[in-house]
């Protein structure tokens, strides 16, 4: 999943986004308001983490034009304002979560995997395809017990195709989800991690989980039945 970090403290911003990218998440980040709205609009993302202190914009304005875009968009306001009442206003004003400073990244974490889970109407932090299981929460995958061992990138491509379950998610919307602002358009690299995820449920499921679709991209169709 990709995220956008908006907080103006570069320690704090560097911190951040190390502790979010070794957790498999594609992060940009941004240290300005203005920035941050420009950033949202030239791209999707699936949860923004916004600290309310920023030059250029206030954080609530930029919330609000976040919104103005997209009311989907999960935004976590992570702030030094602890009032109740600016719980309350940052709330109202639309977003997903509130959590003040200072904070254990820990639970940081677990709340940016709860409203990713809401994101994709999904209540449990297991993804499930037949016997084929995959942990949001530890970031494993499994099946009847069998580890998949993956790669974080090759994980987060899973995440999201599991997610989308039964729907065909073309090349284009996997960099645009699991990569961060880095990534080349042009390159061949979700072909290329596809083949190697195939491979490797391939050898645990002794099935073809990712279909190809042609002109649409890949997708995982719903299964009941064990691997």
């Amino acid at each position: 999943m990709r995220l956008l970090v908006v907080e103006d403290e570069e320690d704090m911003q560097e911190a951040l986004c190390y502790g979010l990218r070794k957790r498999g998440y594609a992060v940009d980040a941004s240290g300005d308001g203005a920035d941050a709205a420009e950033l949202c609009r030239i791209n999707d993302y699936d949860l923004v983490v916004l600290d309310l202190n920023l030059p250029g914009l206030d954080g609530m304005e930029v919330l609000k034009y976040i919104h103005s875009l997209n009311k989907s968009t999960k935004v976590l306001i992570l702030s030094a304002r602890s009032e109740i009442a600016d719980k309350i206003t940052g709330l109202d004003g639309g977003a997903s979560d509130y959590l003040t400073k200072p904070f254990h990244f820990d639970e940081l974490e677990a709340r940016i995997r709860v409203l990713l889970r809401r994101s994709f109407i999904q209540e449990e932090a297991a993804l499930k395809c037949g016997n084929l299981v995959l942990d949001t929460n530890l970031k494993t995958v499994s099946c009847d017990g069998r580890p998949v061992e993956l790669s974080m990138r090759e994980f987060a491509i899973l995440e999201y195709l599991m997610a989308g379950m039964g729907r065909p998610i073309s090349s284009e919307e996997l960099l645009e989800h699991v990569w961060d602002s880095e990534a080349d358009p042009f390159s061949n690299q979700v072909k290329v991690y596809i083949s190697v995820i195939r491979r490797k449920l391939q050898a645990v499921t002794g099935k073809e989980i990712i279909r190809s679709i042609r002109g649409a991209g890949y997708v995982i169709d719903r299964e009941e039945e064990p691997c």
